[in-house]
């Protein structure tokens, strides 16, 4: 995740780090909060250190745990960098013009609110992927095309130069929600939002919390029903209720049957409340102190050994002059 905000969002806690968490028992994970990618939005220098280190707590504080996983921050370990070069070379520019998020964004910022480090960008992911040897890579819905430029990488360097870089394949979490924003509940909730009254910020007071949630858009026929395309409102609130409370929606819907949207919206509350606090004061305990300093510091060390040896392979590959 990109360090862009003071605090992540009920989105990604759900979408993603409850993921993390259960794949961390399964597999050898690394889990990087990505500061290069950053830099593709307008940004303050010091805003970026302290949000980067804000990112990693909150990874910390909702399970991610640096002895079953590999934690560290991307522009510590300079191999990122110096592989997505390897990758930019190798990018057709058609192909990297086809990128739907290049596309779309390029479109809302216009040529002079475009990077070329917005074009490059999903080369740089597929730098983040490939020079661990990755096999399974959890992924939302919008990162899916991401992904499959990393796997065409991955083949085109292996034809050309020799077997170097595994495959990776996509992984969808069954588990994962899509949490939609409580104002726009057609709209995927988001840091970009342009209001931040449908945001649940896991760093925000809980009383704020409780007052959006509370003023959730729901709909005019009070019935508790879970329905995407005509009861969105209602629907997202179902959606997380259910994986809160890891019943299926259906579960949840019989179980609220016959309530109002106010014993609905309480529900989403005491939920809500129940999984962020512990994580929103845990987090303020790791920015406290150094422990997490030292965590970032031997993740960040254990992730440049693994990536230095791939980057190693790919410089011997390309024919670039080592020195002995």
């Amino acid at each position: 995740m990109q360090p862009s905000d003071d605090s992540l969002h009920l989105g990604n806690y759900l979408g993603a780090l409850v993921s993390w968490r259960n794949l961390q028992n399964k597999y050898d994970s690394y889990f990087c909060v990505v500061d290069m990618h950053a830099l593709t939005s307008k940004f303050d220098p010091a805003e970026l250190a302290s949000r980067t280190r804000q990112t990693a707590a909150q990874y910390i504080a909702a399970g991610v745990d640096p002895e079953k996983a590999t934690l560290f921050v991307q522009s510590n370990v300079p191999a990122h960098a110096e592989l997505a070069w390897v990758l930019n070379t190798l990018t057709g520019f058609g192909e990297a013009s086809r990128m739907t998020q290049f596309k779309d964004k390029s479109q809302r910022f216009g040529n002079d609110g475009t990077t070329v480090g917005l074009f490059t960008y999903p080369m740089l992911m597929a730098a983040d992927i490939l020079l661990y040897q990755t096999n399974l890579v959890p992924v939302g819905d919008d990162q899916k095309q991401h992904l499959e430029l990393s796997r065409t990488l991955a083949e085109r360097f292996n034809s050309r130069f020799g077997d170097t870089f595994a495959v990776p394949d996509i992984w969808v979490p069954e588990s994962s929600a899509r949490v939609y924003d409580l104002q726009e509940p057609t709209a995927k909730m988001s840091k970009s939002a342009e209001s931040d009254a449908g945001l649940i910020r896991i760093m925000d007071d809980p009383a704020i919390t409780a007052k959006k949630i509370r003023r959730a858009v729901t709909d005019n026929d009070a019935l508790i029903k879970f329905d995407p395309q005509n009861k969105p409102g209602v629907s997202n609130l179902l959606a997380i209720i259910s994986t809160l409370a890891e019943e299926s929606i259906q579960q949840t819907q019989d179980r609220l049957a016959g309530l109002g949207y106010g014993d609905l919206k309480k529900e989403v509350e005491e939920r809500v409340m129940a999984e962020i606090i512990p994580v929103r004061e845990r987090t303020m305990e790791l920015l406290a102190g150094s422990e997490l300093d030292d965590m970032l510091s031997a993740g960040a060390t254990k992730a440049a050994n693994v990536a230095s040896e791939t980057l190693a392979q790919v410089y011997d590959k390309i024919g670039f002059y080592r020195q002995s």
